[in-house]
């Protein structure tokens, strides 16, 4: 069993690191809100520390999932920083959804003490993290990924190194570039068989099973007819997310048009008050029209 380290006690990372609890590793937690790490201590038995220097000492391997590059950059540099309590030879890695360009960064200054790094976001939202049943999409050296893999595997679904550094947080945008386009479409498509006057439990029956059918379809179609927004990922993160697409693509010179808009639609969700609802929330602006 593993000595870990995990780094962020949100509505991910509070089940994740339950998750290497319960396989039975060492693991303390650390969140910028003490108070989350002192729930989880109390809920999975666990310790708890003050920094993440604290959190990081004589960890074997190191796990953050916090909100953006600025959080990132918080836990791991300086002298209360993960970095600093890391030894040569252990590992970092980060399942924050952040820029490739960070990546490269923590990285690059990981390297310099001798430290493994891997940038390795995930998919699947609070209830994969709670159920462990995640999608990780991994960027890094396969040596440092097989010596991960083991723990990831814990709260995985599937599980994949896509390439060097960088890799996973790329894969990541194209993952959240997908679901943009699809929550769209399943917006417009809800909010059509809406005013057609059409029994839209019948018309879901039908076209989930066919070519139409996805993962949004089956698990937020129909209560983004009933109108409720509660189920998960939250339309600030998403905007966040979408902004890092939108940034990459400025430099790879890739044309996101459907992203661009999307974004877009999901800012006036924002403005009518719903930037703590989730995704599906787009069609809030159809019906309402």
């Amino acid at each position: 069993m593993a000595k870990l380290a995990f780094l962020g006690m949100g509505v991910m990372g509070f089940p994740m690191a339950g998750h290497l609890k319960k396989a039975g590793h060492d693991v303390v937690v650390y969140n910028r809100t003490a108070k989350k790490a002192q729930e989880w201590s109390a809920k999975h038995g666990g310790g708890n520390a003050a920094t993440p220097a604290e959190a990081a000492k004589g960890a074997d391997i190191v796990l953050a999932c916090v909100g953006n590059d600025d959080d990132l950059r918080s836990v791991i540099y300086g002298d209360k920083g993960a970095l600093a309590g890391m030894a040569s030879g252990t590992i970092l890695v980060d399942h924050t959804t952040a820029s490739a360009a960070v990546a490269r960064e923590i990285h690059a200054e990981a390297h310099k003490k001798g430290i493994g790094f891997l940038d390795a976001p995930v998919s699947g939202g609070q209830a994969g993290a709670e159920n462990g049943q995640l999608g990780i999409m991994v960027g890094g050296d396969p040596d440092v990924f097989a010596k991960a893999e083991p723990v990831l595997k814990i709260y995985a679904k599937a599980l994949s190194l896509m390439g060097p550094v960088g890799s996973g947080q790329l894969t990541k945008m194209v993952n959240q570039i997908c679901i943009a386009g699809l929550v769209q479409g399943l917006s417009e498509g809800m909010n059509f068989a809406m005013k057609a006057g059409l029994d839209t439990d019948k018309v879901l029956s039908v076209i989930t099973a066919g070519a139409a059918g996805s993962w949004q379809m089956s698990n937020r179609a129909k209560t983004m007819v009933q109108g409720k927004f509660d189920f998960g990922f939250a339309v600030d993160w998403m905007r966040k997310d979408l902004a890092i697409c939108l940034d990459e693509a400025k430099r790879n010179k890739a044309r996101l048009p459907m992203t661009a808009v999307v974004d877009q639609f999901y800012a006036q969700v924002q403005a009518r008050g719903g930037g703590r609802w989730d995704t599906s929330s787009l069609i809030h602006l159809l019906a309402k029209d």
